[in-house]
């Protein structure tokens, strides 16, 4: 196995803490080793696949959302502009 050289922080409660402690002592490995295997062997279900998906969906909704708002806004700025052009050559 590769030497460990890069570092992630996770922050747990007192509570949290002992217990992952407890947990990596009852099973012979230190708290890093218990955290690895386990974020390693991790597998999202069925649900938690679907509700990522989802916000798979609603983050490029929103993009195309705020891209549209960002152009009508613009069309907005530039109308505004010809009509104060236009009532003021009235004045």
């Amino acid at each position: 196995m590769a030497a460990a050289t890069e570092r992630i922080v996770v922050q747990v409660t007192a509570v949290q803490k002992r217990a992952i402690a407890g947990t990596a002592k009852r099973l012979g490995l230190n708290v890093s080793e218990l955290m690895r295997q386990a974020a390693q062997g991790f597998t999202p279900s069925d649900d938690e696949q679907e509700i990522l998906a989802l916000v798979e969906r609603v983050n490029a909704s929103t993009k195309e959302t705020n891209d549209a708002l960002d152009d009508a806004l613009s069309f907005v700025a530039e109308s505004n502009k010809r009509i104060t052009a236009m009532t003021e050559g009235k004045k």
